[in-house]
């Protein structure tokens, strides 16, 4: 029994980051009830991690008799989210006023990526677009090229999904005090800009140039960075401290004097030169056999869908199958209530008869 168990969650299905919210949720034992698109066809996905361990049922919110069953089952629930456009849940009569009426301790979270006012609320975006409002992309690249597009991680699922989860938990912590349910507004945009604090804070203290690749965390210095093996693969080493930096040097035998440079920008750029050809000195493996297991702050680079076989993953069960599906595990872990996968990935309206009947209402009508 995970930590969330006894929690009700309806997710009123959307893309990305919300489903995500939604397999937290569900990972830490809550019923999430996934309120999928009646008719809607299965998506793009033959596999949707994201959908592991919740309950579906499908309903048409347009129409009134299946309005009326989602009134009933948000009288059931602790808490909803949606990632629609704003207004769209009002125009059929199930936004937040119209769920306090009968239900006035449920939360309330809505997930955009503008968020929901402002001059760009009713419009389109993805990650990129967000990042980019918020600041987060114009750091990501090297110095002589535009900035890069990361994966889709920093908006969607660490501003988005993750602050949607956070937040939910903070109301339903605050409504146990209170009795009183409350809206969320989760904007992509402000969850990645909460993510960049650290570079505000570097940036008022003087430590970060506004070029890109020149500073100390976006590959700038010499000793953060991603280096070719002699085999074509690649490394991440990260000796930012001096006496972690310390040790990488004598594990290879530099000479000391790099850590009179250390934390000189200007040498970086020759220092990171020099490094580029070290590490093109040995393979993968033979850098893993000499820095593994010491504080040089070494680690190889490998494919995700080859994670699972590290050894410090294995041994930490990071990673589970589900219907033969290897994936992340759930996270993080909990020393009493532990959590687990109860389900395979939910079928869209899978358990609407099932639904149905603990809401008291004949599924035949």
């Amino acid at each position: 029994m995970g930590p969330l168990a006894g929690y009700r969650i309806i997710e009123v299905v959307g893309i990305g980051p919300g489903p995500f919210a939604g397999m937290m949720f569900a990972d830490m034992g809550a019923d999430v009830i996934a309120v999928d698109r009646a008719g809607q066809d299965a998506g793009i996905l033959s596999v949707d991690i994201n959908r592991r361990g919740k309950r579906s049922i499908a309903l048409d919110l347009k129409s009134p008799k299946d309005r009326e069953i989602f009134l009933k089952l948000c009288e059931t629930a602790d808490a909803l989210f949606e990632g629609f456009r704003p207004g769209v849940m009002e125009k059929l009569d199930l936004g937040p006023d119209d769920i306090a009426a009968i239900n006035p301790k449920l939360i309330y979270g809505r997930l955009t990526g503008w968020g929901q006012t402002g001059p760009l609320s009713d419009t389109a975006g993805h990650d990129i677009n967000y990042i980019a409002l918020s600041g987060a992309l114009h750091a990501m690249g090297p110095k002589d090229a535009p900035p890069t597009a990361p994966l889709n991680l920093v908006a969607d699922y660490g501003g988005g999904g993750m602050m949607m989860a956070f937040g939910l938990v903070c109301a339903l912590l605050e409504a146990q005090k209170s009795g009183r349910g409350q809206t969320i507004d989760v904007s992509m945009v402000e969850g990645s800009s909460a993510l960049m604090s650290i570079f505000h804070s570097l940036k008022a203290s003087g430590m970060w140039a506004p070029a890109r690749g020149v500073n100390l965390l976006d590959g700038g210095a010499h000793f953060y960075g991603t280096f070719e093996t002699s085999d074509g693969k690649y490394a991440s080493f990260g000796a930012i401290e001096p006496q972690f930096m310390q040790v990488f040097i004598e594990k290879i035998g530099l000479d000391t004097t790099w850590m009179n440079k250390h934390m000189d920008p200007a040498e970086w750029p020759a220092l990171r030169l020099e490094l580029e050809e070290i590490f093109k000195s040995k393979t993968l493996a033979e850098w893993e056999g000499l820095l593994t297991g010491s504080d040089a702050c070494f680690a190889p680079i490998i494919p995700f869908w080859e994670a699972h076989e590290h050894p410090h993953n294995q041994e930490r069960d990071s990673f589970i199958k589900v219907d033969g599906v290897r994936q992340p595990a759930p996270t993080p872990k909990f020393s009493r209530t532990v959590a687990e996968v109860k389900n395979s990935p939910a079928r869209r309206g899978q358990d609407t008869d099932a639904i149905l009947k603990e809401l008291g209402i004949n599924s035949e009508n």
